[in-house]
């Protein structure tokens, strides 16, 4: 006979099978469905709550029935990672993306347009710290290596996402993807701006393999077949302004 813990493990991943899809599960023994359904209906409230919350934009595309069997959807389908409520938002992202994958008929944008809503959320949680260390907020841009705030996050969609409302669900993707800044400004408010290409590959750059502003444009001149003389203003005054507002911190020698 099963020790008691093991029972009660058993018992309670049967109500969570049941909770998650009740047309292909059975509660546990002595329990009957009608006396459960409280509880599946405050689970399933409760994600609803988080998620519509989260992604309105999604929420309003298509209409309740469409919303609803989304939600029912990741309720019985996706595995959570984490039991983090903040994080619920993210792993419906992941859910999308897996959907698309298997071709299940959504939106083709969906996924795009389900990380760049959790993407305010994402941010405004986000836990890191400013720290200033061994930064020259008036250092020289070009000469030194400009320091990113790690609460500014460059972004990237192949759809236009922050422009897809229930009157405009886009079939095909534009010819020119959208380039987008997030940042939480020092009144922990989050702050949304597009960018040229210029900025995005600059921060996109910086993020990925920090170097002197200087060395940062010779890159992309490379990379793209351009004049890095001719760059090297308008990319000055860019980092410029993105340290007045607070996108980059100052330089490290």
């Amino acid at each position: 006979m099963p020790a008691a813990p093991d029972t009660l493990r058993a018992q309670q991943l049967q109500l969570a099978h049941w909770i998650r899809d009740p047309a292909a599960h059975t509660p546990p023994p002595g329990l009957k469905p009608e006396r459960l359904a409280v509880y599946r209906e405050l689970v399933r409230n409760n994600v609803e709550g988080l998620l519509a919350a989260q992604f309105p934009v999604i929420r309003g595309l298509r209409g309740d029935a469409a919303w609803h069997t989304l939600v029912d959807d990741f309720l019985r389908e996706h595995r959570a990672q984490t039991p983090l409520f903040t994080e619920i938002g993210l792993e419906f992202v992941d859910y999308l993306a897996v959907r698309a994958d298997a071709g299940r008929g959504d939106p083709p944008f969906l996924p795009e347009l389900a990380h760049y809503e959790w993407a305010e959320l994402g941010l405004d949680i986000a836990e890191d710290s400013l720290d200033a260390t061994g930064i020259d907020p008036d250092g020289d841009l070009l000469t030194g290596v400009p320091v990113l705030s790690p609460l500014a996050w460059p972004l990237a969609y192949q759809w236009p996402v922050d422009r897809i409302r229930p009157d405009f669900q886009p079939d095909t993707p534009p010819d020119t993807p959208t380039l987008l800044l997030l940042h939480r400004d020092a009144t922990d408010h989050v702050r949304f701006a597009r960018l040229d290409p210029l900025g995005y590959a600059l921060l996109a750059a910086l993020r990925e393999a920090p170097a002197s502003g200087r060395t940062l444009v010779q890159r992309l001149a490379e990379s793209g077949g351009l004049d890095a003389d001719a760059l090297m203003a308008p990319a000055a005054g860019l980092l410029g302004d993105l340290r007045r507002r607070g996108v980059l911190l100052g330089v490290r020698g």
